[in-house]
């Protein structure tokens, strides 16, 4: 999931939204407050479908039966699934979509956990995923505790929320006979965090279901966002090598670390644009034997990033310039040593740009059932599981789950459900509904 997040004006598509800001801080908002704008056909088409008897019905049992998600998203949570490890979490979830109802439930090659329910009449597919995986090493503690409304453990928010939503959905769909339209394809997937490289997203999307996919839904994180902008990033191994040597008597022949300082420095010298934005990191160096002696090796992490898949095209190209041109300076440092100094790149993650317009019916309709659940939704930028369908130009947003969520990533990481947690999945729920259509 995303650290960090980039609100975006919702374009006036939201013109109500602004009633839950001052139910939050009725003293300052308030008197900014505007009256409610006419519905338009799509809003009020999402307010009616919330009042449909078995989506009433299925509102209800969510917040009534809220205890339940809750035991879903803290169980799961306590199966651990580091990176390219998340085998026993999705024999796990498997089991628990069995358990339900849910059709046709199998696990891919990939790993990926996935699952049918089919509507009553023909209609589009819809995705709605969640990731198994977390960033966390094996060993780590992933007992959760609680304190009232708030669960505390590594993972409990990013991604066991999104887990526990999609369970509690799937749940009421079959429960309260929702009769939609079309299929519902339930997914846990894996690979979502850094190391995974979008694994499992890569393989579904890259096999034989991607062209009976329409729609794409994923839900990762707390509170409430639509995140409909994928920041891509190219993430790179640079590796400088030489023969090495003493410091002292092999002094004169290029140096792999200052090779690499050179690049280091010429990346923090590189120009970045800001619309669309664009970064550049060295996150990792390693290198080095002792002080006294000459590296024969020095490498670096690097990480580039930009929602534009054009900007990050271009910011590479500049990368690739600087870290050659680092290799002939150190080589033209020295002009007599005959000692070799390479370069070499590996990759260690891709992740692809994309964009769906805050004018698509998923956006859209998003937009509207946060509306009609009178909380605010912004639209946002960030890098999830949707990057994938994204590029490919499928309709697609990440959801937030509900729930207040912090220190993602981190050992100390909570979700906090207090007293309105259940509007997290009934939020998801309207949006599925709303784009599949109920009868």
């Amino acid at each position: 999931m995303r650290p960090t997040r980039l609100a975006i004006n919702a374009g006036g598509l939201l013109p109500a939204l602004c009633v839950s800001l001052a139910a939050a801080a009725p003293s300052t908002l308030a008197a900014q407050a505007k009256p409610a704008a006419k519905p338009s056909a799509l809003e009020a088409s999402v307010d009616k479908l919330a009042k449909h008897p078995t989506m009433a019905a299925a509102f209800n049992a969510l917040q009534s039966d809220n205890a339940w998600t809750l035991d879903q998203q803290a169980s799961i949570c306590e199966i651990p699934a580091p990176p390219f490890k998340e085998q026993a979490r999705a024999a796990e979830f498997a089991k628990r979509f069995r358990a339900l109802g849910v059709q046709n439930v199998r696990i891919d090659k990939e790993g990926n956990v996935i699952g049918e329910i089919r509507g009553v009449r023909p209609g589009p597919t819809l995705m709605l995923a969640g990731h198994l995986d977390t960033v966390f090493p094996e060993g780590t503690d992933v007992r959760v505790k609680r304190e009232g409304t708030k669960l505390s453990a590594p993972g409990i928010g990013d991604d066991c929320r999104g887990l526990a939503v999609v369970l509690t959905v799937a749940r009421q769909v079959i429960a309260q006979k929702v009769p939609f339209a079309g299929t519902l394809l339930v997914v846990g997937n894996v690979g979502e965090e850094g190391p995974g490289n979008l694994r499992g997203m890569r393989a579904i999307f890259g096999g034989p279901m991607r062209d009976s996919i329409d729609m794409f839904i994923s839900v990762d994180g707390t509170g409430f966002g639509v995140t409909n902008g994928g920041v891509g990033s190219n993430r790179y191994r640079v590796h400088y090598k030489g023969p090495g040597g003493h410091s002292y008597g092999a002094f004169g022949m290029p140096n792999p670390m200052h090779a690499m300082g050179r690049a280091i420095a010429k990346i923090a010298d590189l120009e970045a644009s800001t619309k669309p934005k664009v970064t550049f990191n060295v996150g990792i160096v390693t290198g080095g034997t002792s002080v006294n002696s000459i590296p024969f090796e020095a490498s670096m992490d690097v990480d580039l990033r930009s929602e534009t898949s054009a900007a990050l095209a271009e910011i590479d190209a500049r990368l690739q310039k600087a870290l050659r041109e680092a290799v002939a300076e150190e080589k033209a440092r020295w002009p007599q040593s005959k000692a070799a100094l390479t370069l070499q790149i590996d990759t260690i993650g891709l992740r692809p740009a994309g964009t769906t317009s805050d004018t698509t019916f998923i956006v859209r309709t998003s937009l509207a059932a946060a509306r009609t659940m009178n909380v605010y939704a912004p639209l946002t930028i960030s890098s999830t599981d949707a990057n994938v369908p994204m590029n490919l130009k499928i309709p697609a947003v990440t959801l937030d789950g509900g729930g207040l969520g912090r220190g993602a990533h981190s050992l100390d990481e909570s979700y906090d459900d207090r007293t309105d947690g259940y509007k997290g999945p009934q939020w998801v729920l309207l949006v599925v509904m709303g784009l599949l259509g109920v009868k």
